[in-house]
């Protein structure tokens, strides 16, 4: 499979969608920040409370990769 590297300046910016519902962060997809500037809400299945719910779009690593400080 021949693509892109993520840190390449591709135009599509990986993004996770976040439950209205459970607030539980499932899906992650790529997003062409050209053509959709706005956020992205897309109905899919959460898996929490087993229906169709709305997914809005946060940051991929919410909360997640932060650089702790050393101890000395």
């Amino acid at each position: 499979m021949a693509g892109k590297k993520s840190g390449s300046k591709s135009k599509r910016k990986l993004v996770g969608l976040v439950s209205e519902a459970s607030g539980h962060r499932t899906y992650y997809v790529k997003k062409n920040t050209m053509n959709t500037p706005d956020l992205l809400e897309l109905k899919k299945y959460d898996p929490l409370t087993r229906k169709h719910e709305v997914y809005k779009e946060t940051k991929k690593n919410l909360g997640r990769n932060v650089v702790k400080a050393k101890k000395r």
